[in-house]
Order: C-alpha cells, then structure tokens, then sequence
C-alpha cells in the first residue's frame, strides 16, 4: 500500500477497515502499533507504521448540521470536496480550504494543513470539538474549555486517532478570482504585505528565477471593489494552471466569474484528481515579517532547485493557538515546494535549502518532506515540550508513534 504520491511504500503488517467507531476502538485497543491513514496526501511517514494500519473510508460519513450552533459535525475521514458540497446545498460554508478538495478533514487539520489570506486561520481554525480515540481505546471528545483541546488539534497523530470534528460554519460566499502575470521580483519584495493582503487569499507561483513571478492568483471576496492591477502585473485573459505547460481543464474557474466559495477557493475541481503522483512536496512556515528575506535567500539557491521543481507556491495563514501548529502564535507566510519525483535529488537539496531559511525560525510541515534533524523543535514551539509530556502520559508504549514521530519527540523508539 502506497501513498498518494507514491513515493512511500507503508511498512504495515496488516490494514483493517473497521465499519464503526466501536469497532475501531476495539482495533486500536489490541494493537502494539497502530496508525490511522486518509487521503495519505502525506510525503513523509508521519502516518506510518510497523503495526495495524486503520482506514477511516468504510466508517458512517457522516455530515450533521447545526444551524443554531453555527457548526457543523463531520466524520474524520470526509474528504473537504464533500463537506464543502454538502454546506454549499444548505447555504453555509467554512473558513477556509487548502489547494486540493480531495484531502481529508482529520488528517489535514492534524498535520496543520492550511488555505491562504493574511487573515484566515489554517483549516484547524474552524475545529470547536474533536473526537479522539486514545491508545487505550478510550473514546473522549475535547473542546475549546478543555485542558488539551489546543494540544490535541494539530497533534500530528501522535495523540489519538480523530474520528470526528466540529467545525464553526458561516453563511456562504461568493469569491472572484484572477490570474495576475509577470510581477516584478522587485516589486513583490518591497510590497509584499500588501499585494499578500490585497484580496481574502492570494497565492504567488514561481520557481524562483527570472526577473518576474509569473503568476499571481487573486481570490477577492464578491463584496470588495474590482480587482486592480497590482505593481505592474498583467491580468491574464485565458484560464491559467499553475504549471504553464499544463492545461487549466481541472482548475477551479477565473478570469473574474463570481462563484461560491468552494468553487474558487480551491486551485482544483474536486471532479477532477490533479496532482495525483508524480510529485513530492515540501513546506516551509516563517513569520510574514521575514517574508522578504526568506525569499532572496531561496532565489539565492533558484540554480539549484529550479532542475527539481515543478513550481514553489507562496501564501499567507494567520496565526493560531494550537501548540504544534505552524502559525502558533504568529501571522505566517508558507514557502511551498512541488517537487518532481526525484526523491534522492530533493533530499539531497532539502538540508541546503532548510539551512538557508533556519535564521527565519523556520517550521517545516508536519505531511511533507523535510529533515528532522534540521530542527530545534523545542525552540521552534514554546508549548513542545508540554505537548511532549502529554503524548508521554497518554500513550507511554508509543503505539501511535513511529521512527519519525520518536525523533521529533525525542522518545527512545
């Protein structure tokens, strides 16, 4: 069994598909090793195991609003492409939403997955419970009022296996969006707070050489005024797919056509599986205020990652209070890396380009590719440590826990 990329072969010695949560329990409570796997649009092996692998796609998919509560209750493994569907059709919608629909909620909220806008929160942002199955099979629901709530949301699977959540729901929206070309390098370095907050999400694509960006998408509420041209950037008159020699069929729609949120907010359709291997990825989160140094550094190494990659995605998360979250306690700009199936070559680069932007206070993404060693992880997260000490109490055996997850922990495998 392989991830979606295609990079990991899982080292498990069997898979179930439990048909309730019950049954899950009952799983997780037996086994010596046991990790839980969703979408497995992981790069790394945070969600492997030598154990029990657990599926989450044959549990109920269970979609409840709760119009008075303002939430909506979600099983783990819902894809955001069916959540998003499923709001849209009673007139609500969430926050935020990463690039690709097709990832699931638990596993792209536990490993911090994000969306973009200076003032829009990761995809965690939105949880107001979380359902957790512990190592002794205990099943407990956690909200903001409790201990470990903020701990436990961004747990990076090393706390529970998430079987439900509740996330805050709002009334729909509707969001244009445009493709800008050819910005100026010089001119997204010296303002680039504000073409970052000039629309609720923007995206910046590049492989980092060249005088110019090549593409700038913009994600405008249908509220504000009409999108501008933006320091000399072009809008583009045809659809645009990230990759310029790719065709925009599976992007979602541009060119200023209003639509709702969950048609435009993604970079893909959900109908359509873009991405689906042939890749591997990479990201970096820093401060937005050293969003211009990092930058120079990294065009410092264009040379060396261009032959790698695919394209480098640039955006902005506000911060959060989750203790193992990348944008705990600041506003973040992501450096994100697509990068060919060249494994061997990436890890080769990563240790350069890691030590390039380790005097940014770097953290990478918990679901990519990055080199643990790299990292002071207990300097990097103020709350490291007490997260350390809950995963030591509520799972001493190291059940949820892999080689990855010991190194991070620093817990003896």
């Amino acid at each position: 069994m392989k991830n979606w990329a295609g990079n990991l072969e899982y080292s498990s010695a069997e898979v179930h598909r439990p048909t309730s949560v019950v049954a899950l329990q009952e799983l997780v409570a037996s086994a010596a090793k046991v990790k839980a796997l969703g979408s497995r649009h992981s790069f790394n092996t945070v969600a492997d195991t030598d154990g029990t692998h657990l599926l989450l796609d044959a549990l109920p998919q269970e979609i409840v609003l709760n119009k008075e509560k303002g939430t909506v209750k979600v099983s783990g493994g819902i894809s955001y492409g069916a959540l998003g569907r499923a709001l849209e059709d009673q007139g609500y919608a969430i926050h935020n939403l990463a690039s690709l629909p097709h990832i699931s909620v638990a596993g792209a909220i536990q490993t911090g997955t994000h969306g973009s806008g200076v003032n829009n929160p990761s995809l965690a942002g939105a949880v107001v419970s979380i359902d957790l199955v512990r190592a002794s099979g205990e099943l407990v629901t956690l909200t903001a009022d409790d201990d470990e709530f903020r701990a436990s949301v961004v747990g990076i699977g090393a706390l529970g296996i998430v079987t439900g959540l509740e996330l805050a729901i709002q009334p729909t929206f509707q969001v244009r969006q445009r493709v800008l070309t050819g910005l100026s390098w010089n001119e997204a370095l010296a303002n680039f707070q504000e073409i970052a907050s000039s629309a609720y999400s923007v995206s910046f694509f590049t492989n980092f050489t060249g005088e110019t960006i090549p593409q700038v998408w913009i994600k405008a509420l249908d509220t504000d005024a009409p999108l501008a041209d933006m320091f000399g950037a072009i809008p583009a008159t045809v659809a645009m797919h990230p990759l310029p020699d790719m065709s925009a069929e599976n992007c979602t729609e541009q060119l200023d056509v209003a639509g709702p949120w969950l048609d435009r907010l993604p970079h893909f359709r959900h109908e359509f599986t873009p991405s689906n291997g042939e890749e591997l990825q990479s990201e970096f989160l820093l401060s937005l205020d050293q969003a211009p140094a990092a930058l120079r550094a990294v065009r410092n190494l264009a040379g060396k990652l261009a032959p790698l990659l695919f394209i480098s995605e640039i955006r902005t998360i506000a911060a959060d209070d989750f203790w193992l979250s990348p944008f705990y306690e600041q506003q973040s700009v992501a450096l994100h890396f697509t990068w060919k199936p060249l494994q061997s070559e990436v890890e080769e680069i990563l240790p350069e380009l890691e030590d390039a932007l380790r005097p940014f206070g770097t953290r990478p993404h918990w679901g990519k590719l990055f080199t643990p060693d790299q990292y002071d992880f207990a300097a990097l997260y103020p709350r490291f440590e007490d997260f350390r000490k809950l995963v030591l109490a509520h799972d001493p055996s190291g059940k949820f826990s892999n080689a990855l997850l010991d190194g991070i922990l620093q817990r003896d495998s």
